[in-house]
C-alpha cells in the first residue's frame, strides 16, 4: 500500500459496501490494519448485514440501517477488547458484509443416472435436473462455517457443493418413493415439496435457508424413450393387418401415377407390404404353426411382366410374383385391367388362367 492510499484510509470514517455484482456473497471492508476510529460510520443497505470479527471470534452483527461506531452499540467487541469505560482511539477489527438477497434461478441435476427398479419396466436408469433458490439466514454461522477468512466470496465457491447435497438426497428419495417411471410427471410438485423439506434443516447447518426447490424434469435414457415412442405408435395404428392393406393400395396409386418413372420402386414396395401382410397375420395369429427352416423360393417366369390400368392410368411393368402379392393384399381384383406381351386388348384379372387361382380365393371389393 502507497503512502497516500495508507494516509486515504486512516481519514476514512465509513465503512460500507456498493454492490455491483449478482455472485457475491460476502465482502471484507479494505482498511489499513484492519483500524477503525470511533464514531465512524457503518453504512449498512437493504439485502445486506454486516458482521464484526475481532481475532477470529464473530462479534457484533448489524442490519441495514446507518450506524455510528460507539462502545454502546458493539456490546459483543467491547466485552472482547476489555473496555470498561468506552473507547476514544481507533480500535482493530475486520467488518464483512454479508449479501442476504435470494440467489434464484440456481440449476442442479444429476451427473449420472440413477439406477432404481421399477414396476412396470424392471430396472431403470433415470436422469434428473431442477432449480433452486436460497439466501443467507444467519451469516455468523456461514462465515464461522464456509467463508471462514476469505475476503470476497462468491457463489461459484458453494454452488458445487449445494447441486452434490441435493442430488444425494434426491437419489435416495426416488429410489425410496416407489412411484411408477411413467408416473413420476404427475408427482414433481409433491417430490419438490417433500425434498425442500429434507434438504432445509442441512442447509440451515452452514447458515443458509432454501426458499424454493423445484423438479424440473425426469428422464429415461433415449434409447428406452425410442423404444415406448414405438410402442405409442403401434397402438395408435391400432390393425395391423388394415394398416399394411391401406399402405399397399396406397402404393399402387403412386405407382400408377408415376407412369414415367422407376417401375422398381413400386415393385420393391409392393413385395414389402406383401411381406409385412403375412408377418402381420402371423403376429396376429401366434398359434399359427411355423416351419422351422425357410423353403426355397419356388421357381417364376421372368419373362411374363404386367401392366396394371386402375384409375385410367397405367403402371407397371410388373413381375408375376409382384402381381400375386396385389392380389393377396386385395390391391388386384377380378375386375382390375391387366396387360402383359402377346395380347391385342386389356383384359380383366379373371381372364388370365395363371392368376385365376388366386382370385377365387380373394374376397371381392366392399361395394363404395
Amino acid at each position: 500500500m502507497s503512502l497516500w492510499e495508507k494516509a486515504k484510509a486512516e481519514l476514512l470514517d465509513i465503512i460500507e459496501w456498493t454492490d455491483d455484482s449478482s455472485d457475491t456473497m460476502v465482502w471484507r471492508f479494505p482498511r489499513f490494519e484492519s483500524e477503525i476510529k470511533h464514531g465512524a460510520q457503518l453504512v449498512v443497505r437493504q439485502s445486506q448485514l454486516a458482521v464484526f470479527v475481532n481475532m477470529g471470534q464473530i462479534a457484533d452483527v448489524f442490519a441495514p440501517g446507518i450506524h455510528q461506531l460507539t462502545s454502546s452499540n458493539l456490546p459483543v467487541l467491547t466485552t472482547l477488547m476489555g473496555w470498561k469505560y468506552g473507547f476514544q482511539s481507533p480500535f482493530k477489527a475486520e467488518v464483512y458484509f454479508v449479501n442476504t438477497s435470494n440467489f434464484t434461478n440456481l440449476k442442479w441435476g444429476t451427473k449420472s443416472p440413477v439406477i432404481l427398479r421399477d414396476p412396470e419396466f424392471g430396472p431403470v436408469r433415470l436422469r434428473a435436473f431442477g432449480t433452486y433458490v436460497f439466501r443467507v439466514s444467519d451469516p455468523a454461522k456461514f462465515i464461522k462455517e464456509i467463508v471462514g477468512t476469505s475476503g470476497h466470496f462468491t457463489l461459484n465457491e458453494v454452488s458445487e457443493q449445494l447441486k452434490n447435497l441435493i442430488v444425494t438426497r434426491f437419489s435416495d428419495l426416488l429410489g425410496g418413493s416407489k412411484i411408477p417411471v411413467l408416473d413420476l410427471a404427475a408427482n414433481y410438485n409433491e417430490l419438490s415439496a417433500y425434498l425442500t423439506g429434507r434438504i432445509a434443516p442441512e442447509f440451515l447447518e452452514y447458515g443458509l435457508e432454501v426458499s424454493k426447490l423445484l423438479v424440473e424434469n425426469i428422464s429415461l435414457p433415449q434409447e428406452v424413450e425410442a423404444v415406448l415412442d414405438k410402442k405409442s405408435s403401434m397402438e395408435i395404428v391400432g390393425n395391423l393387418d388394415d394398416f399394411l392393406k391401406f399402405q399397399t393400395g396406397t402404393a399402387l396409386e403412386a405407382g400408377a401415377k408415376n407412369q414415367g418413372g422407376d417401375a422398381s420402386a413400386g415393385i420393391g414396395m409392393g413385395m414389402g407390404f406383401a411381406m409385412a401382410n403375412q408377418l402381420g397375420k402371423m403376429v396376429a395369429d401366434p398359434q399359427q404353426p411355423q416351419q422351422s427352416a425357410v423353403p426355397p423360393l419356388p421357381l417364376q417366369e421372368t419373362s411374363e411382366m404386367y401392366y396394371v390400368g386402375k384409375n385410367g392410368k397405367k403402371a407397371g411393368p410388373f413381375a408375376r410374383n409382384a402381381i400375386e402379392g396385389y392380389i393377396n393384399t386385395g390391391a388386384i381384383s377380378k375386375e382390375t385391367l391387366l396387360w402383359k406381351q402377346g395380347l391385342d386388348a386389356w383384359q380383366a384379372a379373371e381372364s388370365f388362367p395363371e392368376l385365376e387361382p388366386l382370385l377365387k380365393q380373394t374376397p371381392p371389393p366392399l361395394p363404395e
